[in-house]
């Protein structure tokens, strides 16, 4: 058999298992708090390789490795940044948010939990937080759709549309049909598969390059430079860079797909042990994505030419090193990580549309097959938009991610934080932090010059803050009822 053959047959059983795990879950989805948030009953181990699933999507294997492979180890600082924000987001977000988000009337999105946490009556909080994951999460699910059509298209050689539509149908008809089970449970196998690939690729590479020796001095010989966490630029641009870098780690406390697996836990105590199995998969994640980038300078910038697209040295990597059929399964971890963020931003902005814009206007019961109906429509709909943004392929798969990343890290993680550890928080500096992050990465992000090329997350992210605090003291009164499930929620956290 062909090599394509071979590979085409490890991605059919991987895509028929997805759609298995699918089915499999739909006997398990009976209303709309199943469908999205699948009763808060995830163990730790779910929780925590779902979380990492959903958040890496196809930048890890892809987005991640084309920069490193580009531009040396400066863009690693991303890497750290992120790792650290996890295990941050870990430590003090998930068990006060599971504990406080079941105690605020069993929330089941984090825009609800915000509207009861904060008690406001309006639901204005909810609306504005809704258009929010709306608007970015479109972007974001079009990122990995561009993601998608470029894996398949430096795959085999297929046209780069028939891949985007391939994999959005699928992703779709699974998240369709198994809601939040579906999408933990997929993400799973696809967390194994990742992790799995990208630690076998860069020890396998090295091997073939003639050891680690033979590997780095023949990266030194492309780059003398590539080693630096600097990159060799001059000081004030280096710390730029860095700190732009490390920026990312801030975007964790308000990315709604990542933390809506907090308030899934069976309980708030069981964020410790998923805390740890979580940062041990993403340091073996990311360690392997640099290394993979690394080996590919040797490989084909040293010894066979530059590749004709950087974000795909890990799919290179694995069709050179790999028999055919384990180069198959390699490329089916790609597609695993491409899916599995795809299926969970379209459900959280699924459960946004639905619970949070379309009942705070209308006030229709959802319970039962009514809201479970309404989420599917709406994962459908986001769907269609987001591929007919990714259509013109107008970005890098980096980019798009780290535009919508600092989008949802500047809007919510303040207002998050903020609900979870300050009394005194009120609706009205929520809504204007949220609106002022939103703004504020929309405008800076599309801006350049000076320090206008930092990352957009951070000013985001500090404008939220200083805003919501200053409206929040101008705006308090005293509320018994928020005193009393502030102290419910940190008890319900001390006895877990």
């Amino acid at each position: 058999m062909s090599e394509t053959t071979y590979q085409a047959i490890a991605m059919i059983i991987y895509l028929v298992a997805m759609i298995m795990i699918g089915l499999f879950a739909y006997n398990r989805t009976s209303d709309f708090d199943d469908y999205m948030l699948g009763g808060r009953k995830l163990g730790p181990l779910a929780a925590a390789l779902s979380a990492g699933a959903s958040d890496m999507s196809g930048w890890l294997l892809m987005g991640l490795p084309g920069a490193i492979y580009l531009n040396g180890l400066i863009e690693g600082w991303i890497a750290v940044g992120l790792t650290v924000g996890a295990w941050l987001n870990w430590k003090f977000v998930a068990p006060r948010l599971r504990s406080y988000s079941q105690v605020a009337s069993d929330s089941i999105t984090v825009p609800s939990f915000l509207g009861q946490r904060l008690r406001d009556r309006s639901n204005l909080i909810r609306i504005v937080a809704g258009i929010i994951i709306f608007v970015f999460f479109t972007f974001y699910v079009s990122s990995g759709m561009v993601a998608g059509g470029t894996f398949f298209e430096a795959s085999f050689g297929m046209n780069y549309y028939l891949g985007l539509v391939l994999v959005s149908a699928i992703v779709v008809l699974y998240t369709l049909v198994g809601g939040f089970l579906a999408v933990s449970w997929t993400d799973v196998v696809q967390g194994l598969m990742m992790v799995t690939a990208l630690v076998l690729v860069p020890i396998v590479g090295i091997a073939h390059v003639g050891g680690w020796g033979e590997m780095t001095a023949a990266v030194r010989d492309v780059d003398p430079n590539i080693f630096s966490l600097t990159g060799g630029m001059t000081a004030g641009l280096a710390a730029m860079g860095v700190i732009s870098a490390l920026a990312w780690g801030l975007g964790y406390f308000g990315q709604p797909h990542i933390i809506i697996r907090f308030m899934a836990l069976r309980s708030a105590k069981e964020s410790a042990r998923a805390r740890r199995i979580g940062i041990g998969w993403m340091a073996l994640g990311v360690i392997g994505a640099g290394m993979t980038a690394i080996v590919g300078v040797a490989v084909y910038q040293h010894d066979e030419g530059q590749l004709p697209n950087a974000e795909s040295v890990f799919i290179s990597l694995g069709q050179l090193l790999f028999h055919p059929l384990i180069a198959g399964f390699m490329l089916a971890a790609i597609l695993a990580a491409i899916m599995s963020t795809i299926s969970s931003q379209l459900l959280v902005t699924s459960s946004a549309v639905v619970e949070d814009i379309y009942h705070a206007f209308t006030k229709r019961d959802l319970s039962g097959n009514n809201g479970v109906l309404l989420g599917r429509v709406a994962v459908a709909i986001v769907a269609v938009l987001a591929a007919a943004l990714a259509w013109p392929r107008s970005d890098t798969i980096l980019g798009l991610v780290a535009f919508a990343w600092a989008g949802f890290g500047a809007s919510f993680g303040p207002t998050v934080l903020l609900s979870l550890y300050w009394r005194k928080f009120t609706y009205q500096g929520a809504i204007a932090g949220m609106i002022v992050g939103a703004v504020t990465v929309g405008v800076w992000g599309n801006v350049s010059g000076g320090i206008l090329d930092l990352y957009e997350i951070l000013p985001g992210f500090l404008f939220n803050l200083i805003v919501a605090v200053i409206v929040s003291k101008m705006t308090y009164q005293p509320n018994e009822e928020i005193e009393k499930e502030f102290d419910e929620a940190l008890a319900s956290v001390s006895s877990d």
